[in-house]
């Protein structure tokens, strides 16, 4: 009687581990992990015409400073030259979609007619992979040509953002395509200075590199374990009845 009582109570920890284990897969482990969950197109808010919000920090990145700088500078630029510029950070896009193709679909989902599009300017910034891309309509290329607005997000964006500096990252573009876009000299991108460190290359890894994969491993093995311990203990209690 006390074997079969202490069958179903390890068949039903069996279960309930096995469940938990799923759950856990599912929901806790990508927070643990740190893994985003891919932007779609349809994830980003409308944007509604006349709408003055210049930035879309999906990401949660940029800092309230960072923010109310370029709301600032962008909203002056809005009312000298009618030209407007929108800013959008997300985590990741899918590493199959191109980074411009997003941004074209953006640009198309929040301005619908040529109109609306062609005093509009877009800059994507996709953090988890440092990706950068921009949009430009067609009154806005009379002024600020493609080789420039490639330049802002290929190069003058491109290497803080690789460094997970977006503030610097978002704030330099800005300021460059304010520049362009009101008529001044092109700055140009910054100038990179590449210093020689004294060891040039390293064959481990760094901290942060070895705690987050030990992290998942940690977790993935107790996860397993949990589940694998109750069921092959019920099935050896049941053999041996």
């Amino acid at each position: 009687m006390l074997k079969k009582i202490l069958l179903n109570q390890l068949k039903r920890l069996a279960i309930a581990s096995f469940i938990l284990l799923i759950a856990i897969q599912v929901i806790i482990l990508p927070i643990f992990t740190n893994t985003a969950i891919a932007a779609e197109v349809y994830d980003i808010p409308e944007l509604p015409a006349g709408d003055r919000t210049w930035i879309r920090d999906m990401a949660s990145v940029l800092s309230s400073s960072t923010e109310g700088t370029i709301k600032a500078e962008l909203d002056e630029l809005a009312e000298k030259t009618g030209t407007q510029v929108r800013v959008l950070t997300v985590r990741r896009i899918d590493f199959g979609q191109p980074t411009q193709e997003f941004a074209d679909q953006v640009f198309d989902k929040w301005f619908k007619t040529p109109e609306e599009k062609s005093t509009q300017t877009l800059l994507l910034v996709a953090t988890e992979d440092h990706r950068t891309a921009i949009v430009t309509g067609d009154k806005v290329k009379l002024v600020l040509p493609d080789a420039i607005s490639t330049s802002v997000v290929s190069e003058t964006m491109l290497y803080p953002a690789q460094k997970s500096n977006y503030n610097q990252a978002v704030t330099d573009g800005i300021n460059r395509l304010v520049a362009v876009l009101s008529g001044e000299t092109d700055p140009g991108p910054p100038k990179v200075v590449e210093v020689a460190l004294p060891q040039s290359g390293r064959n481990f890894k760094t901290a942060e590199e070895t705690d987050g994969t030990s992290s998942t491993i940690v977790v993935v093995g107790l996860l397993i374990a949990a589940t694998i311990i109750p069921m092959v203990t019920y099935f050896w209690f049941q053999n041996q009845s």
